[in-house]
C-alpha cells in the first residue's frame, strides 16, 4: 500500500508521531499483517508492504482509511515471482 498524507495527516503525524504505530495496530486488528514500513522522499509519503487473507479485507482496510480523510491510498496487490511462473505454466498446458 503506498499513501500520501493530507495537510491534516501531516498535522496530526507532526504533533504525534506515535500515531504512526497506532495505525499500524488499527491494521493490524482486521486482520492484516504489516511485513514491513517504509517512509519515502517523493510522489508518495509511505510504503507499507501488508499481508492480507484476502482482497475483501485489504479493500476494507484501505477504505477505513482512506474514509478518515487524512490520506490516500494505492494499492496494488503482489505476486510472488514464483506463483506468477507456476500459473504461465499452467497456461501453457
Amino acid at each position: 500500500m503506498l499513501s500520501t498524507l493530507g495537510p491534516d495527516g501531516w498535522a496530526t503525524l507532526r504533533e504525534k508521531p506515535e500515531r504512526l504505530l497506532q495505525v499500524n495496530d488499527e491494521v493490524q486488528s482486521m486482520g492484516l499483517t504489516i511485513k514491513a514500513q517504509y517512509a519515502l522522499l517523493g510522489e508518495f509519503d509511505f510504503l507499507n508492504i501488508i499481508e492480507a487473507p484476502d482482497e475483501q479485507t485489504m479493500a476494507r482496510c484501505a477504505v477505513m482509511l482512506a474514509a478518515r480523510g487524512t490520506l490516500k491510498t494505492r494499492t496494488l496487490q503482489a505476486i510472488p515471482v514464483e506463483e506468477f511462473i507456476e500459473s504461465l505454466k499452467k497456461d501453457a498446458e
